[in-house]
């Protein structure tokens, strides 16, 4: 490792910091990135299409803001690679398909603009699943990404790439989306954190289903500071949302560190009796103590998540055939066969079907919010089951249960999804395997400020934060 390289593992804030104090230029660190990338991309293929020149002339340009002394936007400098299925206008977007493996959009997606506005520097885009469909980030246009920790085997998704760039030091700070657990899965299984942010709180455009709460996108990072800096600089409303909040504010400038003597939690081993592997339960098992030693009251309780599943199944095929019924009518030949199904299954739904799945999910969120009068969190597990071969499009069974579909091995992700509840996945040890495991958090609607404090005192529990996966040595 180059000593450039070495500032690409200090935390997103302390590069940040670097750059404003003049430690380091805007194009010392992004050269820096572009350097690493390149060395360490190969390993995993988690950054699939890059910027160099672009990302080069924009740093120039933020060490001239910085030189006149101008104000600076809270990311400032900092290296960043949107998902691929975020519009990049003037960069090729894919969303994972060979329909578009020459897409070149001619507008940015909200978030794009807005972490560019925030002074982000674009240096590329991080892989997907095709149009984010599923838990195991492989495409036919650019293949699959590798784990970090064990490349022969699945990063998750559908957020997988940006994970994988983060844990291997490729990138400081990333943004993921989450439906059915997009955002958290790939992140427990890169060991690094992943909030799922309450609906609203992000917008979001363009959405195909902008009335629907439960596609959020939200931040990635390798620490909670470094997580709360570029939440800060994603949150807010605007017009083309029409569910955003306006007004929802998340303190990210108080230091995260706080008192949780006396803040309830209640820990699900099996968030109502879905299959885990052994694997994950004991890493669990082993760290649930931390949850009393950073001061949680812990009882053993659950929600009642009944419904849960039908309420998420139902509304993902909605969306699918809301947001791809016009591929599939164009190329569904050429669309994967888990996708096509998806939207097919969206179209065959009858008006009872989504009548029952709205009163089911109405009913699911008043149980959240009551459960949430007695705790302030509750606990459980992110994944179900160790990364599975990188052959394999989703795990078939979990606990020696078959799984019926690509999704219905992310339920653990899923039940939250619909409760509408913000949650986080924070990387709380490892697998026998010597994987990372992720530990589940959640809370009731915007309370992430509450979410980031005991992430915080876990993460200085664990010690876990400076580990580098083999890729990144």
């Amino acid at each position: 490792m180059s000593a450039d390289e070495a500032l690409c593992l200090l935390p997103a804030t302390e590069q940040a910091r670097a750059l404003r104090d003049g430690r380091c230029s805007a194009r010392e660190l992004v050269a820096a990135h572009l350097q690493r990338i390149e060395r360490v991309d190969p390993l995993v293929n988690a950054i699939v299409t890059r910027t160099p020149e672009r990302a080069l002339a924009a740093a120039e340009e933020a060490d001239r803001r910085r030189a006149r002394g101008d104000d600076l936007p809270p990311l400032h400098g900092l290296p960043i690679a949107h998902k691929d299925l975020q519009d990049t206008a003037g960069v090729r977007t894919t969303y994972g398909s060979p329909s578009f493996s020459e897409h070149v959009p001619d507008t940015d997606a909200l978030q794009v603009a807005r972490l560019r506005e925030a002074g982000a520097i674009l240096v590329g885009k991080t892989n997907t699943p095709e149009w984010g469909a599923g838990s195991h980030t492989f495409n036919r246009v650019f293949g699959a990404t590798r784990n970090a920790w064990d490349t022969t085997r699945s990063a998750g998704g559908s957020s997988g790439g940006a994970a994988v760039a983060l844990a291997c030091r490729m990138l400081p700070i990333a943004d993921g989306g989450d439906l059915g657990g997009s955002l958290r899965n790939p992140a427990a299984w890169s060991g690094v954190f992943g909030l799922r942010p309450t609906p609203g709180l992000i917008a979001r455009w363009p959405h195909s289903a902008p009335w629907l709460p439960f596609g959020v996108e939200g931040p990635m990072a390798r620490t909670t500071d470094d997580l709360a800096l570029l939440l800060g600089a994603m949150a807010g409303g605007d017009p083309r949302d029409p569910i955003s909040q306006r007004d929802a504010h998340v303190d990210v400038a108080t230091p995260l560190a706080a008192d949780l003597r006396g803040r309830r939690v209640a820990w699900s081993p099996t968030l109502g009796g879905l299959p885990i592997d052994a694997a994950i339960r004991d890493a669990l098992a082993a760290a649930l103590p931390l949850l009393g030693e950073v001061g949680l009251d812990v009882s053993e309780d659950e929600p009642d998540l009944a419904g849960a599943d039908e309420v998420f199944e139902t509304w993902r095929a909605f969306m699918s055939a809301t947001g791809l019924g016009e591929q599939y009518d164009v190329n569904g030949a050429e669309m994967k066969g888990t996708v096509r199904a998806e939207v097919e299954r969206g179209r065959a739904l009858s008006v009872d079907q989504i009548v029952r799945a709205t009163r089911l999910q109405a009913a699911l969120a008043e149980r959240a919010l009551a459960f949430f009068d007695r705790y302030d969190y509750l606990a459980c597990p992110v994944t179900q089951v160790d990364p599975f071969p990188i052959e394999q499009e989703y795990a078939t069974a979990i606990d020696g249960v078959p799984m019926g579909s690509y999704i219905e091995w992310m339920r653990s992700n899923s039940r939250i999804s619909v409760t509408c509840c913000p949650a986080i996945s924070v990387p709380i040890g490892f697998s026998a395997a010597g994987l990372p495991v992720g530990l589940q958090i959640v809370t009731r609607p915007f309370g992430e400020r509450a979410l980031l404090e005991v992430a915080h005192a876990l993460e200085a529990c664990t010690g876990l934060g400076d580990r580098l996966p083999p890729p990144a040595a």
